[in-house]
């Protein structure tokens, strides 16, 4: 009887919120796998110790979230591909030692967009508001994906053109910035809205982005990354004027079904893993 565990987990500050561990230890009994996800809160002093951490224990990987999915990369020993291009982590798999950086985050969302909101990108017009590590996850997929035009928008310049920058760079795709003050008001030519902020994420239920869709038209999809609560004020707001929306469990989700297959080499189940998210997070259709 071997009664070893492998272990995964997230490191993050806050992370108390962050019902990613039920939908992959809903994953790992799906599968037979005596397999534990821990969520462990890690303030920013502590990042170097706790990535050594993953290595004295022998986890088999470990999730980033905020605000840690850029400091963590001088720690690891190699970037994938999507990581580099990002220059963001969500995902490290521990190689027997070597720590290998993924980011499924963009990959998670794309992923969602065509499967759950049937729309392609290519050819469309999309606004992203926000231009952290999950903004620079979703604005690379987006373009390489073949989107026409990505506005990014943004209350800090520097942060702004910095990521736009980086965007360019890597992927060499078409688009802008723009300073976020005040009340940002969707173009009426736009096709994708995405709110990449954490404006909205629990407890702070009652924020929602400063954007008025009174010009938008009617077929723009409005989704946002923030998972809890599913239903934000932004998607209410959308839903209102009878706008499609996509809520951010279907990026973790999808993001979280990667994540699974990075680690065990096995394939996920999707609907398990959705179920359980949904009920934890009381958003049973």
């Amino acid at each position: 009887m071997d009664y070893k565990a492998e272990l995964v987990g997230c490191f993050g500050r806050p992370v108390a919120e962050n019902p990613t561990g039920v939908m992959q230890e809903a994953a790992f009994a799906a599968a037979g796998l005596n397999w534990r996800y821990l969520t462990i809160e890690v303030g920013p002093e502590n990042l170097r110790d706790a990535v050594q951490g993953v290595r004295a224990f022998g986890m088999r990987g470990i999730n980033l979230t905020i605000p840690h999915k850029v400091a963590v990369i001088e720690y690891l020993d190699e970037l994938n591909e999507a990581a580099r291009l990002i220059g963001a982590v969500n995902t490290v798999v521990n190689r027997n030692g070597w720590l290998v950086g993924d980011n499924t985050d963009g990959k998670g969302f794309l992923r969602g967009v065509r499967t759950d909101a049937g729309f392609d990108p290519r050819g469309k017009r999309a606004v992203m508001l926000g231009a952290g590590g999950a903004a620079r996850a979703i604005g690379t997929e987006l373009l390489l994906a073949g989107a026409a035009d990505l506005l990014v928008v943004n209350r800090s310049v520097e942060r702004g053109e910095t990521t736009v920058g980086h965007l360019r760079k890597g992927t060499g795709g078409p688009l802008r910035f723009e300073r976020w003050d005040g009340t940002f008001t969707v173009p009426a030519d736009t096709d994708l809205l995405v709110n990449a902020t954490s404006i909205g994420l629990f407890p702070n239920v009652e924020a929602m982005p400063d954007v008025s869709l009174d010009r938008a038209p009617a077929k723009l999809l409005v989704c946002d990354a923030v998972f809890n609560p599913a239903v934000t004020g932004l998607l209410k707001l959308a839903r209102s004027k009878g706008m499609p929306v996509l809520d951010g469990l279907s990026m973790l989700v999808y993001q979280g079904v990667i994540g699974f297959e990075l680690w065990t080499g096995q394939r996920a189940p999707e609907a398990v893993m959705k179920k359980a998210l949904q009920e934890a997070l009381g958003a049973l259709p």
